[in-house]
């Protein structure tokens, strides 16, 4: 599939907030009183983030080929 370098652009500016309010999210649980009861949140935040960082990766890879 073909994307514009606008669609790449616009792509990575998607998932580079994402991951902002993402890494926010996680500074927040463990910042709480008992972090503990957060543990599958931030489980999950942390795995999404992961994710997020591969895809901005393959956008920008991607990006570099236009």
């Amino acid at each position: 599939m073909e994307y514009t370098e606008q669609d790449l652009i616009e792509a990575l500016g998607q998932i580079n907030s994402t991951l902002h309010k993402l890494r926010e999210t996680v500074k927040t649980l463990r910042g709480k009183e008992h972090p503990e009861r957060y543990k599958s949140q931030v489980t999950l935040a942390e795995r999404r983030i992961r994710a997020f960082e591969i895809s901005a990766y393959l956008v920008e890879r991607e990006w570099k080929k236009t």
